[in-house]
């Protein structure tokens, strides 16, 4: 048993309970604590991503309870804990949520925390724990200012759609119970699972993966997420939640080729996901919505290597998003922060003014617009090459896909360059407002330990380009165990950073001239699809029908029955009443008055023999009452009324279950 890996995912969750539950009390000592914390476990993942060392829960031998780093669980448990560390120093100074920030960063620790168990899952118990409690977290981070309505219903949506997506996991795990796979619940044996439980065993990983990482049709959440607080976005949709789903399909790839039809069936939706939505990006006039819509469409080139068996161009893919998308979102929520707006034409000369953060959010765009030589160009062709094996089509999609991200990629940076309305150069336009908050603001600067964080993620996403190329590939291959995957040609990373640049330019010389497509099209695109809608017609209706239904058959066939025996019913009941009153009220009025008499014989006189005694009962009986008023109290005080708190009490009693069951278990 290695104790290194349950001290990486014991030291940020037992770190974020403790601020957790301390509350306000701790607020003053959360930040650093929460960065010590995070720099701790990076430390930690930094030797499990060396030394892959593999554990089992300490008395639960035989129980399918382990943890291992194997595949891309080491550079991708790196990758989390690295974007933790510049997150919680980016929010320790003055850009976090403000208040609560006890509450706020033991959070963020359980988050992590839940991602790290996520990536070193070995067996499907052990991801599921983890990616219960990853469901559980993100909802209080989205909805953390829970006072406002409009960011609880938010969160309830995130939940719900990603918790709806969630059950397959449940249900593959399930199915590979019943096709006894040779490892039981072992991630690496599932692809030994009989037929035709292996094709369920599919299905539930890839719908509950596909929730998670916001593929179609379960996209629009990620939309509603943007609620929360900037920091909590820049986690989320980098290295943790939205990202979590297409690191269990490259995790499982094995059992996408063993079914068959999960490779052609995941690799299609990636590369559908990454066009479409990279379009919704296009469409959007708010910076955080841009960012999200893009989130979905760069783990769509996740998903499309999973599925076209790239596990070294997705895993690429992985950590370099999760540099430039924590790189845009942290800028993005202190342009909120220092200039009161997050809408792209409000936004104009923001980097003008700001020039560490426009410096910053120009290398994460550049990335996500895949210009050599920043990661996300030789990640792309990684994973377009071995998507290239699979047809002719499915690369056209994918480049496709890679030119869109261009185009959004731009117009967030014309937007951020370009001179404010109404200052010198930029007057006399018919649709001219008056300059934004980027002027009004200018003079304000950005922490060290911000700046600090955004150099150091600005680094990454062009120091990570490395392991595309000759020497460092193979090795990066060898280190995720995967071999024999196609190499791009040099005709293929001309063209993929050729259409870059030339939809880049584009962009840039049009952005100011919209094409004139129709209102109701571009608010279609701009609403994200109207898949919310679209989901809400076709799932929650015919739910409310359904209940509406059963409500009246209830009404008109159960009440109409109890209204006819109502008289029979009513006799019967007073019968029984009457015979009630006349025996047993009766005798128990008789044996009560008999207590009473014996009580009164047998009571000895004040400061007699029996004065010890009568003290002793009467003290005895004031104990217990008094200890039991008291046990009232301390039950009301978790009836708060909030409900991340009642959420936090089911967890742990479920957790305090389990682990009774399984002690019960072993012995």
């Amino acid at each position: 048993m290695s104790p290194l890996l349950w001290a990486l995912i014991a030291l940020p969750l037992g770190s974020g309970t403790a601020l957790a539950v301390l509350g306000r009390r701790a607020d003053r000592v959360a930040p650093g604590t929460a960065v010590a914390a995070s720099a701790a476990t990076l430390g930690l993942a930094g030797a499990a991503a060396v030394i892959r060392p593999e554990a089992a829960a300490p008395l639960l031998d035989g129980l399918p309870v382990r943890l291992a780093v194997d595949g891309p669980s080491g550079p991708v448990a790196v990758a989390t804990a690295t974007v933790t560390l510049a997150v919680l120093v980016f929010s320790s100074r003055g850009n976090g949520p403000g208040a609560a920030r006890a509450r706020f960063s033991g959070l963020m620790l359980l988050f992590s925390g839940a991602m790290l168990t996520t990536v070193t899952a070995d067996t499907l118990p052990v991801l599921l724990m983890a990616w219960e409690l990853m469901g559980a977290t993100s909802w209080a981070l989205i909805g953390y200012w829970w006072r406002e309505p409009a960011r609880v219903r938010a969160a309830g949506t995130a939940f719900l759609t990603t918790r709806a997506a969630d059950l397959g996991l449940y249900i593959a795990a399930g199915a590979a119970l019943a096709g006894g796979a040779a490892g039981g619940l072992d991630l690496d044996e599932l692809p030994g699972t009989a037929d035709p439980w292996l094709s369920v065993v599919t299905a539930g990983l890839i719908v509950a993966a596909f929730g998670k990482s916001a593929q179609l049709p379960f996209s629009f959440w990620l939309s509603r997420a943007m609620e929360g607080p900037a920091p909590v976005s820049a986690l989320l949709h980098s290295a943790t939640m939205a990202a979590a789903g297409a690191y269990l399909l490259l995790r499982t790839e094995p059992l996408l080729t063993a079914s068959g039809w999960g490779g052609p069936a995941v690799a299609r939706t990636g590369a559908v996901t990454a066009v479409l939505l990279g379009l919704v990006a296009v469409a959007q006039t708010d910076l955080k919505q841009l960012l999200a819509a893009s989130t979905c469409a760069q783990a769509g080139f996740m998903v499309l290597a999973a599925g076209s068996g790239g596990v070294t161009g997705g895993t690429l893919q992985f950590l370099g998003h999760a540099a430039a998308k924590s790189l845009a979102f942290l800028v993005a929520g202190a342009w909120l922060t220092l200039l009161g707006t997050k809408a792209l034409p409000g936004l104009r000369g923001a980097a003008r003014h700001h020039r560490v953060a426009g410096a910053a959010f120009t290398v994460a765009a550049l990335t996500l617009a895949g210009w050599p030589p920043l990661v996300l160009w030789g990640a792309k062709d990684l994973l377009l090459a071995s998507a290239l094996e699979h047809g002719a089509a499915l690369y056209a999609t994918g480049l496709a896909a890679a030119v869109v991200a261009a185009v959004y990629s731009a117009k967030a940076l014309w937007y951020v360059w370009r001179p404010a309305r109404g200052a010198a150069g930029e007057g006399g336009d018919s649709d001219a407002v008056p300059a934004g908050g980027a002027a009004r603001a200018g003079g304000r600067a950005l922490p060290a330990p911000a700046s600090w964080s955004l150099a150091g993620l600005a680094l990454a996403c062009a120091a990570l380009a490395v392991l595309a190329f000759e020497p460092a590939r193979p090795a990066f291959g060898r280190l995720l165990g995967a071999g024999g995957e196609p190499v791009p040609h040099g005709w293929e990373m001309a063209l993929s950073a050729a259409l870059a640049l030339a939809a880049s330019a584009a962009v840039w010389r049009r952005a100011a001239r919209p094409l004139p497509l129709p209102p109701a099209v571009t608010a279609w695109w701009g609403d994200w699809l109207r898949l919310e809608a679209l989901a809400r017609l076709l799932l929650v209706r015919p739910v409310l029908r359904l209940a509406g239904a059963l409500a009246a058959f209830d009404d008109r066939v159960l009440g109409r029955a109890v209204r006819a025996a109502g008289p029979g019913a009513l006799r019967a009941a007073g019968a029984a009443a009457a015979l009630d009153a006349r025996g047993p009220d009766r005798a128990t009025a008789a044996a009560a008055r008999g207590t009473l008499r014996l009580a009164r014989a047998t009571r000895r006189p004040a400061g007699g023999a029996g004065a010890g005694e009568e003290w002793l009962f009467d003290g005895l009986v004031r104990g217990v009452t008094s200890g039991a008023r008291a046990l009232g109290r301390l039950a009301r005080r978790p009836q708060t009324g909030r409900l991340h708190q009642y959420l936090a009490q089911a967890v742990a009693a479920f957790a305090v279950l389990a682990l009774a069951l399984v002690l019960v278990a072993v012995r």
